[in-house]
């Protein structure tokens, strides 16, 4: 199913619903399209565009592939990061357990491109989605798929909707990340609870513990190791317990794209359990990586001699106006670039087959369809210029484009990144 859909993306019409892309090449397939290898800057693309760097991609692939083996962790990526189902085989294909997912929908999305384990970091309680997953599970011995449950509540709501069920469907209690934090039981005493209403529901099981250490109020490593360690004595409390018996594994799950060396030190610290355990990460801005957030608080800043992620996303937009020595405006805006984190960061100016430094040129603001530029006394920047700028924050990026070049160095573009928000 999974290679069908694939190939069925190849197949799909160019045409006005993607943007970008050359006008001329309406009505090719992404095949065809793709097959032209044409240049980004030469090749007819429009205005503002998103391309995304083939070989930083390919490069972020293989390190995150390398750091999980190293430290013997199994590795499910968030998938809501790209939403690219192309992307999720490439990451499968690099080692990966699975895909994780927040929602229905992202689950829909990657079944319908064959992804066969599923980790949900969410407590679902929708019951015509638990229904469809379900149908899922019975029609495919397969299928994995794994969820969060933070309530007693939320466990009674998830078993009312799944009677009748052939396969229990499988859950990991989800630890709180503190008070005031996301979502998560606060206690383990109410862990505790919630891990009894799942064993009293037939159709659940439990399978192990999660959380989210990204939300360790005023975080830093001491107090995210310290909760890392709050979850691995939780999953060793359940398992004396008895909580896990007739477990082939027990998951033990955490792991945003901020605190991965944290968790792979505390992983490394679990202790022998009635049943091997599943360490599983989840970190997923990794793939693109980013020039703003991600690049400041990436852990391989504090573990240098394991590698470096490398940003793969250029956003390309127009000078359009240039009013003033001081001032110029590009035609991309808040349709186009990420800006929940930080603004875009112009890093170069292309014009007549070369490029030069931006310098002495920022970004000072995003309205729907321009960005704000200031120029100083040293920017040479003129109308019809096209600024190369970097982004903050991959999942507010890919969201916003629904085929991406995938670029070479030289420009060439080998490729087309379909995205399903």
């Amino acid at each position: 199913m999974g290679t069908e859909a694939l190939a069925r993306l190849a197949d799909e019409r160019v045409d006005h619903r993607f943007k970008g892309l050359p006008p001329d090449a309406d009505g090719l397939t992404v095949a065809e399209l793709a097959a032209q290898r044409r240049n980004l800057f030469t090749g007819g693309f429009t205005t503002p565009v998103l391309a995304l760097s083939a070989e930083r991609l390919e490069h972020n692939l293989a390190l995150m592939e390398t750091y999980a083996t190293r430290h013997g962790l199994a590795f499910a990526p968030h998938g809501k990061t790209s939403m690219a189902p192309q992307l999720f085989h490439r990451q499968i294909e690099r080692g990966a357990w699975g895909i994780t997912l927040a929602l229905p929908h992202q689950v829909r999305v990657a079944r319908a491109f064959g992804v066969r384990r599923i980790f949900v970091a969410n407590e679902i309680l929708d019951p015509a989605a638990l229904k469809w997953i379900s149908a899922e599970l019975d029609a495919d011995p397969g299928f994995r798929f794994i969820c969060y449950v933070d309530s007693v509540r939320g466990v009674e709501l998830m078993d009312a909707a799944l009677q009748g069920a052939s396969r229990p469907l499988d859950v990991v209690v989800e630890l709180g990340a503190g008070e005031g934090a996301r979502t998560g039981v606060r206690t383990e005493a109410e862990c505790a609870a919630v891990a009894d209403a799942v064993a009293r529901a037939r159709t659940l099981r439990l399978v192990g513990v999660a959380g989210y250490e990204g939300e360790v109020p005023e975080a830093d490593p001491e107090r995210v190791h310290a909760w890392l360690r709050r979850l691995v004595a939780l999953a060793a409390d359940f398992d004396r317990a008895g909580r896990f018996r007739g477990l082939d594994e027990i998951v033990v799950s955490a792991g945003g794209s901020a605190w991965f060396d944290a968790v792979a030190d505390v992983f490394a610290e679990i202790p022998a359990l009635t049943s091997p355990v599943l360490k599983l990460l989840r970190s997923g801005a990794y793939v693109s990586h980013d020039d703003g957030h991600y690049r400041e608080v990436t852990p391989f800043n504090r573990v240098p001699e394991e590698g470096a992620l490398e940003p793969a996303f250029r956003l390309w937009a127009q000078v359009v106006s240039r009013p003033s020595a001081e001032q110029a405006f590009a035609n991309a805006g808040k349709r186009d670039a990420a800006y929940d984190l930080d603004l875009p960061f112009p890093q170069v100016v292309h014009r007549d087959g070369a490029e030069h430094p931006a310098t002495g040129v920022s970004v000072t603001g995003l309205s729907d369809q321009h960005t704000w530029l200031r120029t100083t006394a040293e920017a040479d920047l003129e109308a019809g210029d096209w600024v190369g700028m970097g982004l903050s924050h991959p999942c507010t990026s890919f969201d916003k484009w629904q085929l991406i070049p995938l670029a070479e160095a030289d420009g060439t573009v080998v490729d087309y990144i379909r995205t399903f928000f």
